[in-house]
């Protein structure tokens, strides 16, 4: 689920909401979309102690008794934190959240195809139709592994984002599982900083009207409408 989402905001918009001191990711293209095994920005806990806006590869180590290859392109969402595997992850030390503006989910009924692309359709889901900031609650990492064949073993840092029950909106769409969303400045401050027992709390179904449908991304539009050439006054 949620295997694509779409962030069109600005840096200091990130920075500011989640109070960032260090910022390494470079520029932040005005609008770009994230796909699984790419990389992401995330505000994340340091060692040192500093809160830090960086760009990690969007995929936690899979848990072993899942692998069925020496490849491991990354598990992208988890839904149980309570399963051996993703304990490791939950300690402050390990959370983040996710800048997102909207969010897509296939559509459920078949042979809908993007008459644009001819690929399944997607549905895109954001705040409002002017398509806000928000947060996915996460976690990360650092892991030694292989990614992909060609590249070898190589050193990375990870990332992935909790979900949890759909609401009425996104059931009718994707009946298993919605992200876990924050929208306040309390809340993010909340996963990064509180204990676990008390930030698991927040791996709770978003209210039905936190989220709306809206028309997908413009960088999902793969043929935009030509402006008309005006034509000469002389």
């Amino acid at each position: 689920m949620c295997n694509l989402y779409n962030i069109t905001t600005t840096q200091e918009a990130v920075r500011q909401w989640t109070r960032t001191l260090r910022d390494v990711i470079g520029n932040l293209e005005p609008s770009v979309d994230i796909y699984p095994n790419q990389a992401g920005p995330v505000v994340r806990n340091t060692p040192d102690g500093t809160r830090e806006l960086a760009k990690l590869l969007w995929g936690l180590p899979t848990p072993p008794e899942r692998m069925k290859a020496r490849t491991d392109y990354g598990t992208t969402n988890v839904r149980n934190p309570q399963y051996s595997h993703w304990q490791q992850f939950v300690g402050v030390e390990h959370r983040c959240v996710v800048p997102v503006t909207s969010f897509a989910e296939p559509s459920p009924t078949p042979n809908d195809k993007d008459p644009e692309t001819g690929i399944q359709r997607n549905y895109w889901f954001a705040r409002d139709e002017s398509r806000p900031l928000f947060f996915f609650a996460g976690f990360w990492t650092s892991w030694h592994g292989v990614r992909k064949v060609k590249d070898g073993p190589g050193d990375f840092e990870l990332y992935a984002f909790m979900t949890t029950r759909p609401n009425a909106l996104i059931a009718p769409i994707h009946e298993k599982a919605m992200p876990v969303i924050l929208t306040t400045s309390e809340e993010t401050e909340a996963w990064l900083t509180a204990p676990w027992s008390e930030a698991r709390h927040l791996q709770r179904t978003a209210l039905d009207d936190a989220l709306v449908i809206v028309e997908k991304p413009a960088t999902q539009i793969k043929f935009p409408q030509r402006v008309p050439a005006q034509g000469s006054l002389f």
